[in-house]
C-alpha cells in the first residue's frame, strides 16, 4: 500500500494541469511558512486554487474529529496517527516532510544571553520578568514539552507565576509588545516575527524537536491534488524552503 501511494506521489507531479478547484490544506502554525512558500508554484503548475488554514497539532486534530473538511493536512505524527486510526487520514498516505527545534527569543538589539547549558538556560528563565510560550492546554506542542521541562527542571511554579500563555500563533510577539521579556518557542515560529532575535536554541541535553508531516484525508474527492501538493513538500527543490523557515528537511 504504502509503495503504491509513493507511486501516486510520483505521477501526480508529472500529470496534466488539473481542473480549477479549491484544495483545502490544513496546517500546525510551525509548518504554515512552508506550507505558504509552496503554494504560488503549485497553484501556477496545477490550476488548483489553495486555501489554508492554521492552528496548533492539538486544535487541528479537534476540528478534524469534529467533522471539519480538509483534503490534506500537515501536523505531527502523532496526530496525524490518531486520525488515521480514526479513517480520517489514510495511513499509506503519511509522511514526514521536516522537524524544527525549540528556541529562545528576545527583543532584537539586545546582548543575547548564554545558552549553552542546562544551568544557564534556567537561569535566563529565573531572570526574566515574563516568559511568553504557548499554552499547553491549547494542545500546541513546544507549550506541552516546556510545561513538563519546567517541571524536571524544578521551577514550574516560579515561571508559571510569570508566564504568558499563548493561545495560539506566534508567542514571540508578546516579546515584540513588550508583554514578555523572552519567548520560548519552536524556531520557525520566531523568525517571521519583527522586532525580535533568537538568541539561541535550547542546550542539546533538553532540546526537542518537533516532527511535522502530512496525511491526505480518507474521504477527498481531491486525492489526485492532495498527493501533488504532498509531493512537492518531499521534493528536493523544497528543502532550501524548509532551511529558510529555521526547519530541517526529513525523510
Amino acid at each position: 500500500m504504502l509503495r503504491l501511494f509513493a507511486l501516486s506521489l510520483v505521477l501526480a507531479l508529472h500529470t496534466m494541469p488539473l481542473c480549477a478547484q479549491t484544495l483545502r490544506v490544513l496546517t500546525t502554525g510551525a509548518f504554515k511558512l512552508v506550507v505558504t512558500a509552496l503554494v504560488p508554484e503549485f497553484e501556477a503548475r496545477t490550476g488548483v486554487k489553495v486555501e489554508i488554514a492554521s492552528d496548533t497539532a492539538g486544535a487541528l486534530t479537534k476540528r478534524i474529529e469534529a467533522g471539519e473538511g480538509f483534503d490534506l493536512v500537515f501536523s505531527t505524527p502523532a496526530a496525524l496517527a490518531s486520525l488515521s486510526s480514526q479513517g480520517k487520514v489514510n495511513a499509506a498516505s503519511i509522511s514526514p516532510v521536516a522537524r524544527v527545534a525549540i528556541g529562545v527569543a528576545i527583543r532584537a538589539g539586545q546582548t543575547p544571553p548564554a545558552l549553552e547549558t542546562v544551568e544557564q538556560f534556567k537561569q535566563v528563565v529565573l531572570n526574566a520578568r515574563k516568559v511568553a510560550y504557548i499554552d499547553p492546554a491549547s494542545g500546541g506542542s513546544s507549550g506541552i514539552y516546556l510545561d513538563g521541562l519546567f517541571q524536571r527542571l524544578g521551577i514550574a511554579q516560579e515561571v508559571r507565576a510569570k508566564a504568558v500563555l499563548v493561545p495560539g500563533g506566534y508567542a514571540a510577539e508578546r516579546v515584540a509588545n513588550g508583554e514578555a521579556d523572552l519567548a520560548i518557542h519552536q524556531v520557525s515560529e520566531i523568525l517571521p516575527v519583527s522586532g525580535v532575535m533568537l538568541a539561541g536554541l535550547l542546550p542539546q541535553p533538553i532540546q526537542n524537536y518537533t516532527t511535522y508531516g502530512y496525511g491526505v484525508a480518507s474521504t477527498t474527492n481531491m486525492a489526485t491534488a492532495a498527493a501533488s501538493f504532498a509531493a512537492a513538500a518531499k521534493a528536493s527543490s523544497s528543502q532550501e524552503i524548509i532551511r529558510a523557515k529555521g526547519m530541517e528537511p526529513v525523510r
